[in-house]
């Protein structure tokens, strides 16, 4: 169960980027769930890893080797169906062991090679099938690899998620493609999710990380299905300056702006995409906070609501149970609301007013405005300037279903 278009877009290669997928046999016999990407010499990188702290094995090696390699790898290596989480020393070691095969093959150091795993926590990770594999994900390296790997990366997705976007700046064309998966255990810090963007810009390593947490601001770290952060959690941005640009140095050039957009439209696509494939989602849900002191109380209101699961059961079933928004509301720590001034409305339908119900509000509104897939709620504070958003689903049976069969 999804929501919306299900039809994965054409994803354009980047210049100075291959993609290698095929199957290890970590979990399901046949299933491609290995992923080998490799960028050209001198690309910078940048990352944003899990705050969770039981993060996985993979995130500590990978923050190491981007650290000893001056953060220019030269491949990334992703496993599905074992997440190498909560598997101490041996996890370090399996993620090392992995990196240093694929160091072997490809002869680069060892700090160039980045690990990633998403999949089952606990469970040790099944190093000689990762590494009987990587030859041939070695092979199967094409620049028209995206949409491959966009599939190799999946676990309890329904659909690969991905988007590319083309731009003109002072003369130069660029390109920005960008691939994710994340179903559950989503939330930001990150979210469970990994996502892998790339350009054939050159963009100089710290203006490129400061671009990233801007974009992961407003995107990754504005979705949320069940209030969970993973502990494998990563989203990388790659330049290869294969496009000949000059090297982007300022944050305030043209070329920077035009290409935080389009990295920017890449990741809320895709953060806006996981959701839409939560598991078992049957809503879209867009909680949109206006006339907060700060964005910060906007986003304590937003995220209460979002990570409700008296709400998220509500909007399942398509009833307009607005007193379920009123009580998360109340409880979101803003200080000194004043909840008569406050405006509660499902899509267009002002459902609440002056603390009560709004006197213009009939039932048979709130149910017609609850029957689409995809649900506005927008909450008026009516105490000041900010605003903000962020997007999830509801909880469906299916969604239940899922986390109890997980390992079984």
């Amino acid at each position: 169960m999804a929501v919306g278009e299900d039809t994965l877009p054409e994803l354009q290669p980047v210049p100075g980027v291959r993609l290698g997928t095929v199957s290890a046999g970590i979990k399901t016999p046949g299933r491609r769930d290995l992923v080998l990407i490799e960028v050209a010499p001198a690309t910078t990188c940048a990352a944003v890893f899990t705050r969770n702290a039981f993060c996985a094995a993979p995130v500590t090696v990978a923050k190491e080797h981007l650290q000893a390699s001056g953060f220019l790898p030269r491949y990334l290596l992703v496993n599905t169906g074992n997440a190498n989480a909560g598997t101490g020393q041996p996890g370090i070691d399996a993620s090392k062991a992995c990196s240093a095969a694929v160091a072997d093959v490809t002869n680069v150091a060892v700090e160039q090679v980045l690990p990633f795993s998403t999949g089952v926590i606990g469970e040790p990770l099944p190093v000689a099938l990762i590494e009987d594999a990587i030859p041939a994900a070695f092979e199967a390296l094409s620049a028209d690899g995206w949409a491959d790997a966009a599939e190799g990366i999946l676990t309890t997705d329904t659909r690969p998620k991905g988007l590319s976007v083309r731009f003109s700046c002072e003369g130069g064309d660029y390109v920005v493609t960008g691939i994710a998966k994340g179903a559950g255990m989503l939330r930001p810090d990150m979210a469970t999710m990994l996502a892998y963007l790339a350009t054939d810009a050159a963009v100089e390593q710290s203006v490129l990380q400061g671009m990233l947490a801007g974009v992961v601001e407003a995107s990754f770290h504005r979705i949320t299905v069940d209030g969970d952060t993973s502990t494998n959690d990563a989203c990388v941005l790659l330049a290869t300056g294969e496009a000949g640009n000059s090297l982007v140095q300022d944050a305030k050039s043209p070329l920077y702006r035009a290409l935080y957009e389009a990295v920017e439209e890449v990741c809320v696509t895709l953060a806006q995409g996981l959701v839409r494939d939560g598991e078992g989602a049957s809503k879209f849900v867009t909680v949109q906070v206006n006339g907060g002191g700060d964005q910060q109380e906007c986003l304590d209101v937003a995220f209460t609501i979002a990570h409700s699961p008296l709400v998220k059961t509500a909007l399942f079933a398509s009833d307009p149970n607005w007193g379920r928004l009123l009580a998360a509301i109340g409880r979101a720590g803003v200080r000194d609301l004043r909840v008569e001034l406050i405006g509660v409305y499902l899509n267009d339908v002002l459902i609440a007013e002056n603390g009560c119900r709004a006197g213009s509000y009939t039932e048979e509104q709130g149910v017609a405005a609850m029957a689409p897939q995809e649900i506005v709620i927008r909450i008026e504070l009516n105490r000041g300037d900010a605003s903000a958003a962020v997007w999830t689903s509801d909880f469906s049976y299916d969604y239940v279903r899922i986390n109890a069969e997980y390992r079984t």
